[in-house]
């Protein structure tokens, strides 16, 4: 455990940072566990909802840099992709 009085604080701040982080990557994995289940269920229109509430968790855990923007880009790509194929499918 820290012993300096300024270590102690920088304890406390990468704790409640690594909370805050963990919150929002657990929010994000939520939203798209529940799209993935509706692209699942072939529902069209809840899976576009469901894309555009994961698209914005992931684009806000992004700009709080819990990941890099990079990342939070190829899994927006890859969700969009799979609602499009779903959508082709519905249509064809």
């Amino acid at each position: 455990m820290a012993n300096h009085k300024s270590a102690i604080k920088r304890a406390k701040q990468s704790e409640a940072r690594r909370m805050r982080n963990r919150a929002r990557k657990s929010r994000m994995k939520t939203a798209i566990r529940k799209l993935e289940e509706a692209i699942r269920e072939n529902a069209v229109d809840q899976a576009v909802e469901r894309l555009r509430e994961a698209t914005s968790i992931i684009a806000k855990t992004a700009s709080k840099g819990t990941i890099h923007r990079n990342t939070a880009s190829r899994k927006i790509s890859r969700l969009t992709k799979k609602v499009n194929g779903l959508r082709a499918a519905q249509s064809a």
